[in-house]
Protein backbone atom coordinates (compact mmCIF):
# COMPACT_ATOMS: atom_id res chain seq x y z
CA UNK A 1 0.00 0.00 0.00
CA UNK A 2 1.52 3.08 -0.97
CA UNK A 3 1.92 5.77 1.95
CA UNK A 4 -1.37 7.93 2.10
CA UNK A 5 -3.87 9.20 4.51
CA UNK A 6 -7.26 8.04 5.20
CA UNK A 7 -10.19 9.79 7.06
CA UNK A 8 -12.93 8.19 9.50
CA UNK A 9 -16.19 10.25 10.58
CA UNK A 10 -17.83 9.74 13.73
CA UNK A 11 -21.89 11.23 12.72
CA UNK A 12 -22.84 10.80 16.71
CA UNK A 13 -26.06 11.67 18.08
CA UNK A 14 -24.61 15.18 19.18
CA UNK A 15 -21.68 16.27 17.18
CA UNK A 16 -19.70 14.91 13.74
CA UNK A 17 -15.93 14.43 14.26
CA UNK A 18 -13.73 13.96 11.64
CA UNK A 19 -10.09 12.36 12.17
CA UNK A 20 -7.47 12.28 9.23
CA UNK A 21 -4.99 9.59 10.04
CA UNK A 22 -2.00 8.08 8.38
CA UNK A 23 -2.98 5.15 6.56
CA UNK A 24 0.13 2.55 7.74
CA UNK A 25 0.69 3.49 11.18
CA UNK A 26 -1.94 5.05 12.21
CA UNK A 27 -0.91 8.26 13.29
CA UNK A 28 -2.80 11.41 13.63
CA UNK A 29 -2.77 13.68 11.30
CA UNK A 30 -5.63 16.67 12.07
CA UNK A 31 -9.04 16.84 13.25
CA UNK A 32 -11.89 18.26 13.37
CA UNK A 33 -15.61 18.64 14.48
CA UNK A 34 -19.10 20.19 14.37
CA UNK A 35 -22.46 20.39 16.48
CA UNK A 36 -25.62 18.62 15.67
CA UNK A 37 -28.97 20.04 16.68
CA UNK A 38 -30.35 18.67 19.73
CA UNK A 39 -33.65 16.72 19.74
CA UNK A 40 -34.34 13.24 19.25
CA UNK A 41 -35.02 13.43 15.27
CA UNK A 42 -33.09 15.80 12.95
CA UNK A 43 -33.37 16.24 9.29
CA UNK A 44 -30.31 14.55 7.67
CA UNK A 45 -29.62 17.63 6.13
CA UNK A 46 -28.03 18.72 8.89
CA UNK A 47 -25.85 15.98 9.71
CA UNK A 48 -24.34 16.93 5.83
CA UNK A 49 -24.09 20.10 6.79
CA UNK A 50 -22.52 19.23 10.28
CA UNK A 51 -19.88 17.09 8.06
CA UNK A 52 -18.79 19.24 5.71
CA UNK A 53 -18.20 21.84 8.60
CA UNK A 54 -15.93 19.32 10.44
CA UNK A 55 -14.06 18.59 7.29
CA UNK A 56 -13.29 21.97 6.68
CA UNK A 57 -12.21 22.13 10.61
CA UNK A 58 -9.81 19.17 10.19
CA UNK A 59 -7.89 20.80 6.70
CA UNK A 60 -10.00 19.49 3.47
CA UNK A 61 -9.20 16.52 2.39
CA UNK A 62 -5.79 16.65 0.80
CA UNK A 63 -3.79 13.40 -0.11
CA UNK A 64 -6.82 11.43 1.38
CA UNK A 65 -7.15 8.36 -0.37
CA UNK A 66 -9.76 6.77 1.52
CA UNK A 67 -12.99 7.38 4.01
CA UNK A 68 -15.46 5.80 6.22
CA UNK A 69 -18.50 7.08 7.81
CA UNK A 70 -19.48 5.31 11.04
CA UNK A 71 -22.53 6.43 12.60
CA UNK A 72 -25.36 6.41 15.22
CA UNK A 73 -27.20 3.34 15.73
CA UNK A 74 -30.87 2.80 14.40
CA UNK A 75 -32.00 6.06 13.31
CA UNK A 76 -34.88 5.64 10.73
CA UNK A 77 -34.41 7.64 7.43
CA UNK A 78 -37.09 7.43 4.53
CA UNK A 79 -36.99 8.50 0.96
CA UNK A 80 -39.04 9.07 -1.30
CA UNK A 81 -38.95 7.38 -5.19
CA UNK A 82 -36.97 10.77 -6.15
CA UNK A 83 -34.42 9.49 -2.76
CA UNK A 84 -35.91 12.62 -1.22
CA UNK A 85 -35.94 12.93 2.46
CA UNK A 86 -39.61 11.62 3.67
CA UNK A 87 -39.39 13.11 7.08
CA UNK A 88 -36.68 14.00 9.61
CA UNK A 89 -35.05 11.11 10.92
CA UNK A 90 -35.95 9.81 14.13
CA UNK A 91 -33.07 8.74 16.22
CA UNK A 92 -31.83 6.10 18.48
CA UNK A 93 -32.95 7.76 21.55
CA UNK A 94 -36.24 8.97 20.60
CA UNK A 95 -38.52 6.68 23.12
CA UNK A 96 -42.44 7.48 21.06
CA UNK A 97 -41.93 3.86 19.51
CA UNK A 98 -41.87 2.27 22.68
CA UNK A 99 -45.54 0.78 22.35
CA UNK A 100 -44.58 -0.40 18.84
CA UNK A 101 -41.75 -2.17 20.30
CA UNK A 102 -44.10 -4.36 22.50
CA UNK A 103 -46.69 -4.53 19.59
CA UNK A 104 -44.32 -6.25 17.77
CA UNK A 105 -43.06 -8.55 20.31
CA UNK A 106 -46.34 -9.75 20.69
CA UNK A 107 -47.28 -10.12 17.22
CA UNK A 108 -44.55 -12.18 16.49
CA UNK A 109 -44.76 -14.76 19.56
CA UNK A 110 -42.40 -12.91 22.09
CA UNK A 111 -38.88 -12.13 22.65
CA UNK A 112 -37.69 -15.36 21.73
CA UNK A 113 -39.17 -15.95 18.38
CA UNK A 114 -37.27 -12.50 17.63
CA UNK A 115 -33.99 -13.19 19.45
CA UNK A 116 -34.07 -16.79 16.66
CA UNK A 117 -35.13 -14.65 14.01
CA UNK A 118 -32.24 -11.44 14.10
CA UNK A 119 -30.67 -12.20 17.21
CA UNK A 120 -32.19 -9.37 18.94
CA UNK A 121 -35.39 -8.58 20.50
CA UNK A 122 -37.28 -5.28 19.54
CA UNK A 123 -36.62 -2.19 21.80
CA UNK A 124 -37.71 1.47 20.97
CA UNK A 125 -34.66 2.25 20.10
CA UNK A 126 -34.87 -0.31 17.12
CA UNK A 127 -35.42 1.15 13.08
CA UNK A 128 -38.17 -1.36 12.92
CA UNK A 129 -40.31 0.18 15.97
CA UNK A 130 -39.95 3.14 14.46
CA UNK A 131 -41.61 2.14 11.18
CA UNK A 132 -44.37 0.87 13.15
CA UNK A 133 -44.81 4.22 14.64
CA UNK A 134 -44.44 6.10 10.99
CA UNK A 135 -47.32 3.28 10.22
CA UNK A 136 -49.39 3.79 12.99
CA UNK A 137 -48.79 8.13 13.51
CA UNK A 138 -47.87 8.80 9.97
CA UNK A 139 -49.65 6.52 7.28
CA UNK A 140 -49.23 9.31 4.69
CA UNK A 141 -45.08 9.42 5.30
CA UNK A 142 -45.32 5.97 5.46
CA UNK A 143 -46.91 5.16 1.89
CA UNK A 144 -44.40 7.85 0.69
CA UNK A 145 -41.57 5.52 1.47
CA UNK A 146 -39.76 3.76 -0.80
CA UNK A 147 -36.40 3.74 0.65
CA UNK A 148 -35.40 3.12 4.51
CA UNK A 149 -31.80 3.28 5.51
CA UNK A 150 -30.11 4.29 8.53
CA UNK A 151 -27.50 7.83 9.34
CA UNK A 152 -24.21 6.05 7.93
CA UNK A 153 -26.06 4.54 5.04
CA UNK A 154 -26.87 8.03 4.16
CA UNK A 155 -23.92 10.49 4.09
CA UNK A 156 -22.04 7.50 2.54
CA UNK A 157 -24.86 7.55 -0.46
CA UNK A 158 -24.45 11.47 0.04
CA UNK A 159 -21.24 11.33 -0.16
CA UNK A 160 -21.24 8.96 -3.27
CA UNK A 161 -23.62 11.51 -5.35
CA UNK A 162 -27.16 10.65 -3.90
CA UNK A 163 -27.97 8.93 -6.19
CA UNK A 164 -28.07 5.02 -7.30
CA UNK A 165 -27.80 2.44 -4.99
CA UNK A 166 -27.45 2.72 -1.31
CA UNK A 167 -25.01 0.65 0.55
CA UNK A 168 -24.75 -0.42 4.24
CA UNK A 169 -22.67 -2.80 6.35
CA UNK A 170 -23.58 -6.23 8.14
CA UNK A 171 -22.70 -4.33 11.84
CA UNK A 172 -25.23 -1.05 11.38
CA UNK A 173 -27.50 -3.77 9.47
CA UNK A 174 -27.86 -6.05 12.46
CA UNK A 175 -29.26 -2.75 14.47
CA UNK A 176 -32.41 -2.73 12.30
CA UNK A 177 -34.58 -5.58 13.78
CA UNK A 178 -34.90 -7.11 10.20
CA UNK A 179 -31.43 -8.48 9.20
CA UNK A 180 -30.12 -11.44 10.51
CA UNK A 181 -26.46 -11.56 11.92
CA UNK A 182 -26.45 -15.50 12.15
CA UNK A 183 -28.20 -15.70 8.42
CA UNK A 184 -26.39 -12.90 6.82
CA UNK A 185 -29.64 -12.20 5.53
CA UNK A 186 -32.63 -9.32 5.86
CA UNK A 187 -35.65 -10.48 7.10
CA UNK A 188 -38.25 -8.48 4.74
CA UNK A 189 -41.06 -10.36 6.70
CA UNK A 190 -40.30 -8.49 9.26
CA UNK A 191 -40.20 -5.35 7.86
CA UNK A 192 -44.00 -6.11 6.44
CA UNK A 193 -44.90 -6.53 9.76
CA UNK A 194 -43.52 -3.28 10.74
CA UNK A 195 -44.07 -0.92 7.75
CA UNK A 196 -46.88 -2.88 6.06
CA UNK A 197 -44.82 -3.10 3.14
CA UNK A 198 -41.36 -3.91 1.91
CA UNK A 199 -39.39 -0.73 0.72
CA UNK A 200 -35.79 -0.99 -0.91
CA UNK A 201 -33.03 -1.48 1.77
CA UNK A 202 -29.62 -0.95 1.57
CA UNK A 203 -26.85 -3.53 -0.06
CA UNK A 204 -24.93 -4.94 2.76
CA UNK A 205 -21.38 -4.71 1.70
CA UNK A 206 -18.41 -7.21 3.25
CA UNK A 207 -16.26 -5.39 5.74
CA UNK A 208 -13.35 -4.03 3.37
CA UNK A 209 -15.68 -3.64 -0.20
CA UNK A 210 -15.39 -0.31 -1.56
CA UNK A 211 -19.07 1.49 -1.32
CA UNK A 212 -18.01 3.72 -4.00
CA UNK A 213 -16.21 7.19 -4.27
CA UNK A 214 -16.50 10.93 -3.26
CA UNK A 215 -18.45 12.17 -5.73
CA UNK A 216 -17.30 16.28 -5.11
CA UNK A 217 -14.54 15.67 -7.51
CA UNK A 218 -11.81 15.93 -4.81
CA UNK A 219 -8.96 14.07 -6.01
CA UNK A 220 -7.40 11.63 -3.34
CA UNK A 221 -3.89 10.48 -3.18
CA UNK A 222 -2.46 9.92 -6.12
CA UNK A 223 -5.19 11.62 -8.26
CA UNK A 224 -7.80 9.64 -8.22
CA UNK A 225 -10.65 9.67 -6.54
CA UNK A 226 -11.52 9.47 -2.56
CA UNK A 227 -12.24 5.68 -2.24
CA UNK A 228 -15.74 5.17 -0.09
CA UNK A 229 -15.49 1.85 3.20
CA UNK A 230 -18.99 0.66 3.70
CA UNK A 231 -19.15 2.36 7.11
CA UNK A 232 -20.61 0.99 10.37
CA UNK A 233 -22.13 1.37 13.45
CA UNK A 234 -20.55 3.48 16.24
CA UNK A 235 -20.17 0.74 18.42
CA UNK A 236 -18.63 -1.47 15.56
CA UNK A 237 -16.44 1.40 14.74
CA UNK A 238 -15.37 2.24 18.47
CA UNK A 239 -14.40 -1.72 18.71
CA UNK A 240 -12.21 -1.08 15.74
CA UNK A 241 -10.80 1.82 16.99
CA UNK A 242 -9.74 0.29 20.22
CA UNK A 243 -8.07 -2.72 18.80
CA UNK A 244 -10.66 -4.91 20.55
CA UNK A 245 -10.31 -8.68 20.39
CA UNK A 246 -12.32 -11.38 20.87
CA UNK A 247 -12.45 -11.93 24.72
CA UNK A 248 -12.11 -8.10 25.15
CA UNK A 249 -15.38 -6.71 26.83
CA UNK A 250 -15.70 -2.31 25.83
CA UNK A 251 -17.71 -0.42 28.27
CA UNK A 252 -18.43 2.75 26.42
CA UNK A 253 -19.64 6.15 28.48
CA UNK A 254 -21.34 8.26 25.85
CA UNK A 255 -24.77 9.59 25.15
CA UNK A 256 -25.57 6.30 25.95
CA UNK A 257 -23.72 3.72 27.94
CA UNK A 258 -22.72 0.44 26.13
CA UNK A 259 -21.12 -2.81 27.29
CA UNK A 260 -20.01 -5.14 24.22
CA UNK A 261 -17.92 -7.98 23.40
CA UNK A 262 -15.65 -9.13 20.47
CA UNK A 263 -17.01 -12.95 19.65
CA UNK A 264 -17.02 -15.48 17.12
CA UNK A 265 -20.25 -16.94 17.02
CA UNK A 266 -23.39 -15.01 16.77
CA UNK A 267 -25.55 -15.04 19.90
CA UNK A 268 -29.30 -14.92 20.42
CA UNK A 269 -30.61 -13.88 24.02
CA UNK A 270 -34.76 -14.42 24.45
CA UNK A 271 -34.97 -12.25 27.50
CA UNK A 272 -33.73 -9.29 24.96
CA UNK A 273 -31.25 -7.74 27.26
CA UNK A 274 -28.05 -8.46 24.97
CA UNK A 275 -28.95 -7.26 20.95
CA UNK A 276 -26.88 -10.10 19.36
CA UNK A 277 -25.49 -7.27 16.81
CA UNK A 278 -22.39 -7.82 14.31
CA UNK A 279 -19.26 -6.17 14.02
CA UNK A 280 -17.29 -4.67 11.60
CA UNK A 281 -14.92 -7.04 10.56
CA UNK A 282 -17.25 -10.17 10.03
CA UNK A 283 -17.44 -10.87 13.35
CA UNK A 284 -19.90 -10.57 16.15
CA UNK A 285 -20.95 -8.17 19.21
CA UNK A 286 -22.89 -9.12 21.47
CA UNK A 287 -24.17 -5.42 23.18
CA UNK A 288 -26.03 -4.26 26.01
CA UNK A 289 -27.12 -1.01 25.65
CA UNK A 290 -28.17 1.90 28.61
CA UNK A 291 -29.65 5.33 27.92
CA UNK A 292 -28.54 7.15 30.74
CA UNK A 293 -24.70 7.37 30.63
CA UNK A 294 -22.33 10.73 30.59
CA UNK A 295 -25.70 13.07 30.45
CA UNK A 296 -26.34 11.63 33.88
CA UNK A 297 -22.80 13.20 35.18
CA UNK A 298 -23.69 16.44 32.76
CA UNK A 299 -27.31 16.75 35.63
CA UNK A 300 -25.73 16.34 38.70
CA UNK A 301 -22.82 19.08 37.89
CA UNK A 302 -26.47 21.33 36.73
CA UNK A 303 -28.26 20.39 39.86
CA UNK A 304 -24.89 21.47 42.40
CA UNK A 305 -23.77 24.34 40.06
CA UNK A 306 -20.58 23.04 39.50
CA UNK A 307 -18.52 22.25 36.88
CA UNK A 308 -17.39 18.63 35.37
CA UNK A 309 -14.12 18.96 36.69
CA UNK A 310 -15.51 20.21 39.97
CA UNK A 311 -17.99 17.43 40.28
CA UNK A 312 -14.69 15.13 39.85
CA UNK A 313 -13.43 16.27 42.48
CA UNK A 314 -16.68 16.42 44.73
CA UNK A 315 -17.08 13.02 44.02
CA UNK A 316 -13.71 11.28 44.81
CA UNK A 317 -14.16 13.29 47.86
CA UNK A 318 -17.36 11.48 49.02
CA UNK A 319 -17.02 7.82 50.60
CA UNK A 320 -17.07 4.53 48.75
CA UNK A 321 -20.90 3.80 48.48
CA UNK A 322 -21.74 7.78 49.16
CA UNK A 323 -22.66 7.15 52.73
CA UNK A 324 -25.74 4.43 51.76
CA UNK A 325 -26.87 7.75 48.85
CA UNK A 326 -28.14 5.25 46.14
CA UNK A 327 -29.42 7.49 42.58
CA UNK A 328 -31.18 4.88 40.21
CA UNK A 329 -30.22 7.05 36.51
CA UNK A 330 -33.27 6.41 34.51
CA UNK A 331 -33.37 9.77 33.36
CA UNK A 332 -34.44 9.56 30.03
CA UNK A 333 -36.31 6.12 30.68
CA UNK A 334 -34.01 3.15 30.52
CA UNK A 335 -33.61 0.82 27.70
CA UNK A 336 -31.62 -1.84 29.94
CA UNK A 337 -34.16 -2.84 31.73
CA UNK A 338 -36.46 -1.74 29.05
CA UNK A 339 -38.58 0.94 31.00
CA UNK A 340 -39.21 3.87 28.38
CA UNK A 341 -41.51 5.49 30.52
CA UNK A 342 -39.04 5.63 33.81
CA UNK A 343 -37.68 8.04 35.86
CA UNK A 344 -34.78 8.71 38.04
CA UNK A 345 -34.98 8.57 41.73
CA UNK A 346 -32.36 9.41 44.24
CA UNK A 347 -32.60 6.82 47.46
CA UNK A 348 -31.06 6.72 51.24
CA UNK A 349 -31.31 10.67 51.53
CA UNK A 350 -30.46 11.69 55.25
CA UNK A 351 -29.05 14.87 56.86
CA UNK A 352 -25.26 13.32 56.39
CA UNK A 353 -25.69 11.87 53.43
CA UNK A 354 -27.46 15.44 51.95
CA UNK A 355 -24.12 16.94 50.89
CA UNK A 356 -22.58 17.71 47.42
CA UNK A 357 -19.73 14.96 48.14
CA UNK A 358 -22.32 12.88 48.30
CA UNK A 359 -24.47 13.72 45.88
CA UNK A 360 -21.56 13.96 43.11
CA UNK A 361 -20.59 10.30 44.28
CA UNK A 362 -23.75 8.69 44.12
CA UNK A 363 -24.02 9.97 40.34
CA UNK A 364 -20.94 8.12 39.35
CA UNK A 365 -21.90 5.36 41.23
CA UNK A 366 -25.38 4.92 39.94
CA UNK A 367 -24.16 5.38 36.34
CA UNK A 368 -21.68 2.79 36.78
CA UNK A 369 -23.55 0.39 38.37
CA UNK A 370 -26.40 0.67 35.40
CA UNK A 371 -23.02 -0.32 32.98
CA UNK A 372 -21.86 -2.82 35.88
CA UNK A 373 -25.57 -4.64 34.87
CA UNK A 374 -24.82 -4.44 31.58
CA UNK A 375 -21.38 -6.16 31.22
CA UNK A 376 -23.38 -8.85 33.73
CA UNK A 377 -25.68 -9.10 31.22
CA UNK A 378 -23.26 -10.67 28.92
CA UNK A 379 -22.55 -13.66 31.01
CA UNK A 380 -18.50 -14.01 30.26
CA UNK A 381 -15.50 -13.71 31.90
CA UNK A 382 -13.72 -11.05 29.86
CA UNK A 383 -9.82 -10.75 29.56
CA UNK A 384 -9.61 -7.37 29.20
CA UNK A 385 -12.48 -4.49 30.18
CA UNK A 386 -11.62 -1.77 27.98
CA UNK A 387 -13.24 1.96 29.49
CA UNK A 388 -13.98 5.06 26.71
CA UNK A 389 -16.08 7.31 25.53
CA UNK A 390 -16.04 11.11 26.78
CA UNK A 391 -17.40 9.68 30.37
CA UNK A 392 -14.30 7.72 30.67
CA UNK A 393 -12.06 11.25 30.41
CA UNK A 394 -13.37 11.74 34.40
CA UNK A 395 -10.73 10.80 36.65
CA UNK A 396 -13.47 9.91 39.05
CA UNK A 397 -15.48 7.50 36.64
CA UNK A 398 -12.23 5.96 36.16
CA UNK A 399 -11.49 5.66 39.70
CA UNK A 400 -14.49 4.51 40.43
CA UNK A 401 -15.53 1.99 38.18
CA UNK A 402 -13.38 -0.63 39.58
CA UNK A 403 -15.14 -0.48 42.77
CA UNK A 404 -18.32 -0.77 41.15
CA UNK A 405 -17.20 -3.25 38.51
CA UNK A 406 -15.35 -5.71 40.59
CA UNK A 407 -12.55 -6.01 38.51
CA UNK A 408 -9.44 -3.93 37.02
CA UNK A 409 -10.30 -1.75 34.06
CA UNK A 410 -7.91 -0.76 31.13
CA UNK A 411 -8.38 3.28 30.12
CA UNK A 412 -7.01 3.88 26.46
CA UNK A 413 -5.50 7.32 25.80
CA UNK A 414 -8.00 9.80 24.96
CA UNK A 415 -9.30 9.34 21.19
CA UNK A 416 -12.32 10.19 18.96
CA UNK A 417 -12.68 5.79 19.03
CA UNK A 418 -15.44 5.82 16.66
CA UNK A 419 -13.78 7.96 14.22
CA UNK A 420 -10.42 6.25 14.49
CA UNK A 421 -12.28 2.84 13.70
CA UNK A 422 -13.27 4.30 10.87
CA UNK A 423 -10.27 5.57 9.90
CA UNK A 424 -9.19 2.13 10.52
CA UNK A 425 -11.54 0.54 8.15
CA UNK A 426 -11.35 3.19 5.69
CA UNK A 427 -7.12 2.10 5.86
CA UNK A 428 -8.33 -1.76 5.54
CA UNK A 429 -10.07 -0.65 2.11
CA UNK A 430 -6.97 0.50 0.59
CA UNK A 431 -4.89 -2.47 2.53
CA UNK A 432 -7.07 -5.40 1.43
CA UNK A 433 -6.38 -8.59 3.45
CA UNK A 434 -8.42 -10.62 5.88
CA UNK A 435 -7.98 -8.26 8.95
CA UNK A 436 -7.99 -4.78 9.09
CA UNK A 437 -4.41 -2.97 9.53
CA UNK A 438 -2.88 -3.33 12.95
CA UNK A 439 -1.99 0.66 14.12
CA UNK A 440 0.31 1.25 17.14
CA UNK A 441 -1.66 2.63 19.57
CA UNK A 442 -0.82 3.97 23.03
CA UNK A 443 -0.62 1.55 25.80
CA UNK A 444 -3.86 2.01 28.27
CA UNK A 445 -3.52 2.83 32.00
CA UNK A 446 -4.67 0.36 34.52
CA UNK A 447 -7.32 1.12 37.62
CA UNK A 448 -7.81 -1.26 39.94
CA UNK A 449 -9.12 -0.87 43.68
CA UNK A 450 -11.19 -3.37 45.32
CA UNK A 451 -14.85 -3.38 45.13
CA UNK A 452 -17.42 -1.54 47.63
CA UNK A 453 -19.31 -3.60 50.08
CA UNK A 454 -23.10 -3.70 49.35
CA UNK A 455 -22.83 -0.91 46.53
CA UNK A 456 -23.95 -3.06 44.00
CA UNK A 457 -26.62 -4.63 46.29
CA UNK A 458 -28.24 -1.17 47.15
CA UNK A 459 -28.38 -0.37 43.71
CA UNK A 460 -29.77 -3.72 43.16
CA UNK A 461 -32.48 -3.44 45.91
CA UNK A 462 -33.28 0.94 44.37
CA UNK A 463 -33.26 -0.16 41.21
CA UNK A 464 -36.17 -2.61 41.42
CA UNK A 465 -38.23 -0.01 43.07
CA UNK A 466 -37.93 2.24 40.33
CA UNK A 467 -39.05 -0.55 37.94
CA UNK A 468 -41.73 -1.29 39.70
CA UNK A 469 -43.02 1.97 40.40
CA UNK A 470 -42.43 2.63 36.18
CA UNK A 471 -44.40 -0.66 35.40
CA UNK A 472 -47.26 0.80 37.31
Amino acid sequence: MSRALVAGVDSSTQSCKVVIRDARSGALVRQGRAAHPEGTEVHPERWWAAFQEAIERAGGLDGVAAMSVAGQQHGMVCLDESGDVVRPALLWNDTRSAGAARDLVDELGGPARWAEAVGSVPVASFTVAKLRWLAEHEPDNARRTARVCLPHDWLTWRLAGGSGEITTDRGDASGTGYWSPATGAYRTDLLELALGAAPELPRVLAPNEQAGALHDGTAGAGGGPVRLAPGTGDNMAAALGVGARPGDVVVSIGTSGTAFAVADTPSSDPSGAVAGFADATGRFLPLVCTLNAARVLDAAARLLRVTPEELDELALQGPPGAGGLVLVPYLEGERTPNLPEATGSLRGLTLATATPAHLARAAVEGMLCGLADALDALHLEPRRVLLIGGGARSEAVRRIAPTVFGRPVLVPEPGEYVADGAARQAAWLLAGGPEPPEWTVGEPVRYEAPPTPGLRERYAEAAAAASATART
